[in-house]
């Protein structure tokens, strides 16, 4: 499975801003105000030589006081489900006492530490890191998460414990079956789900919450296909987990997304859709599995009340209008059977292969319909498309200018694909790469890009003219 990494260290010392550099996304708030991370933010991390799931947290405090508490209540659980800690310190403000006991703290827990000295843009690396050298930590590395600076780096530190192969083979084992993560808050019914599919009593079911204390692997066979089914603990909000058996409950949500083909994600239809469920919806967003939803317990709904859920679940869902909505119940099989059968059908559109031509004839119809727009009086133009990957599709797009395509001609382009080639339930990811310009060098030279290098050569042309007279 995926290794945990977890960001620690007193508050702001820019853990949040790390994270947001490795996930590249803007998920966890930055500010520079200690204090403003509570709860753990998860994600999955992009910069490295392997995948990992990144943790950051709020700042540890030696003697906490209010909301400080909590705080390092949430760190001290992300240490116990980490496989590697990053200790990050302030290369501004430099070694201090809190940073001795927090490494103190970090020792007792017997997991691999990685000393990041951030914030050393501007300054020498061996005197950034200096100070920091009595932790005995290792070798501190000095980075600047906010440009970036020595963060590739540090990954490389971090993860080299990790086979690559081995983790590729165990988050995608080639072993022919279906893996299908079922994830959701406690108590929507996810185990009963479980048991149901395989038709015998597997796994645990209770109506009280979190019975499902870790993800469980369960093969089964039907309809000539074979599955393997991910039962996950469910996700709550992080700041109602209190039960310490309940601590790694979303960091291996994340593991079995990432394990799996199809995400079925089960709500409970007594209950809207609020922010754990989206939370949770956008974990398996930011992997680009094929989403399936279930509304479970819809037998115990009147038929007077059917509708009504039915124009609030599209409201709330209108971010995922690709997922199908399944209504079911869990408990007496109702609707269980179509479940099966768009899981396989969402299984085989994000395993697909599209042949190149057939790509980039959808993608010229669509440049026909609706053109993409100018750039400084420049149309973008769009060569060509090709496949690049598999769950989710990748669609790479060749041209010139694509630097500049927007976001909402993107998505344009993604939902294009999908209905021209079938792509239930699947997200489908787009990128584009800019051709050479093949005018771009002219008799041996660059050709001149801005008016400084145009009266650059002419200078140089004139001198040339000087001495052959």
């Amino acid at each position: 499975m995926l290794p945990v990494v977890v960001l620690v260290g007193r508050p702001n010392v820019g853990k949040s801003t790390l994270f947001n550099r490795l996930t590249g996304t803007r998920d966890a708030i930055v500010a520079d105000l200690p204090g403003v991370t509570r709860d753990r933010q998860y994600g999955y991390g992009k910069l490295g030589p392997v995948p990992y799931v990144v943790v950051d947290t709020g700042g540890l405090v030696e003697q906490p006081s209010g909301i400080e508490t909590p705080m390092r209540l949430q760190t001290e659980r992300a240490v116990e489900e980490a496989d590697v800690l990053v200790f990050l310190a302030d290369a501004r403000s430099g070694l201090t006492p809190q940073d001795h006991w927090v490494v103190r703290e970090l020792r007792r827990s017997g997991k691999k530490v990685v000393l990041a000295v951030n914030k050393a843009e501007g300054l020498d690396p061996a005197t950034a890191a200096a100070d920091f050298h009595s932790l005995g930590l290792g070798e501190p590395m000095a980075i600047a998460s906010a440009h970036g600076d020595g963060c590739r780096e540090l990954m490389s530190r971090v993860l080299e414990d990790f086979d690559p192969e081995v983790i590729a083979a165990e988050s995608a084992p080639n072993d022919g079956r279906i893996r299908i993560a079922i994830i959701g808050r406690p108590n929507v019914g996810k185990s009963t789900l479980v048991n149901r599919l395989i038709g015998e009593e597997r796994v645990i079911a209770s109506d009280m919450p979190g019975t499902t204390r870790d993800s469980i692997f369960v093969p089964f066979a039907r309809d000539e296909r074979e599955f393997t089914l991910i039962d996950t603990a469910g996700v709550r909000r992080r700041g109602k987990i209190e039960d310490d058996i309940e601590k790694a409950s979303v960091a291996k949500t994340l593991q079995a997304i990432d394990t799996a083909h199809v995400v079925i994600f089960v709500v409970d239809a007594h209950d809207s859709i609020g922010e754990q469920d989206a939370n949770v919806l956008g974990l398996a967003l930011q992997r680009g599995r094929a989403l399936i939803i279930a509304v479970n317990k819809w037998d115990g709904i009147p038929m007077e009340q059917r509708d009504e859920i039915r124009r609030l679940l599209e409201l709330k869902l209108d971010f995922v209008p690709y997922a199908p909505v399944h209504f079911i119940s869990a408990r007496h099989g109702t609707g269980v059977g179509e479940l099966v059968a768009a899981t396989i059908k969402a299984y085989d559109a994000a395993m697909s292969e599209i042949p190149t031509s057939k790509l980039t004839k959808s993608l010229e119809r669509a440049m026909v319909q609706h053109q993409p727009p100018l750039v400084r009086g420049r149309r973008i133009k769009l060569r060509y498309a090709h496949q690049g990957g598999r769950n989710p599709p990748r669609i790479i797009i060749h041209g010139n200018q694509t630097v500049h395509v927007p976001e909402a001609y993107t998505r344009y382009l993604a939902n294009v694909f999908r209905r021209e080639f079938d792509l239930f339930a699947s997200p489908v990811a787009v990128e584009y790469r800019t051709d050479s310009n093949p005018y771009a060098r002219t008799r041996g030279r660059p050709r001149p890009q801005t008016a400084s290098e145009k009266r650059a050569l002419a200078k140089e042309k004139a001198q040339r003219a000087r001495k052959s007279r």
